[in-house]
């Protein structure tokens, strides 16, 4: 339930989940790796080969599955229909594992930002979330783990949701972890000392 868990992480962020099909829109180039993993995932828990298509003149690739029975059951499990502006929820039942979905999400739609502040180095977590109900529910999933945040408005409804330096890298590394290695690479250089 776990994987599932993260797999609806990954939709929140970068799905798009139809009446006919479902895709994953990622960067062919920075996500290279990521989007294998991706791949396996959708193949261990639906028993369905992904349809992966670069897109011509563009770093992108998309991830799709056309399966009426995985959007069927995607459906049954609480995943909202996109467009998820306004509307993204992440399903009742997958609070419960709700650092999974954390990773999922983070690691389609967060970023580890390197800043130089007078001269010192140091991490920072940021991710962007659309105007939805999964705005609230994101700040109380970071609340109850503890973690220190600051959200910040960015416009038209969106907001970023930050962590700075090394303790609250070197805690989500611990709770919440990585699965896109792009995210793991940046965040090493801290996560060694």
């Amino acid at each position: 339930m776990e994987k599932l868990a993260e797999f609806i992480g990954i939709m929140l962020g970068d799905g798009y989940f139809g009446d006919t099909r479902l895709k994953i829109t990622l960067n062919s180039v920075d996500d290279f790796e990521y989007m294998g993993y991706v791949s396996r995932l959708i193949n261990s828990l639906f028993g369905e080969k992904a349809i992966i298509k670069f897109r011509k003149n563009e770093k992108t690739v998309d991830l799709f599955i056309f399966k009426r029975k995985v959007l069927n059951y995607l459906t049954e499990k609480g995943l909202l229909k996109s467009p998820k502006r306004n509307t993204a929820t992440i399903p009742k039942e997958f609070l419960k594992f709700d650092l999974a979905v954390l990773r999922g999400y983070f690691d389609t739609d967060g970023s580890v930002v390197i800043t130089n502040n007078n001269g010192t180095i140091y991490p920072r977590l940021e991710m962007k979330v659309c105007p939805s109900p999964m705005q609230g529910q994101f700040v109380q999933i970071l609340r109850k783990h503890k973690f220190r945040f600051g959200v910040y408005e960015i416009g038209r409804g969106e907001v970023r949701i930050q962590m700075n330096g090394k303790k609250e890298l070197k805690k989500w590394s611990n709770l919440v972890g990585f699965s896109n290695k792009k995210h793991l690479r940046k965040a090493q250089r801290f996560l060694k000392n």
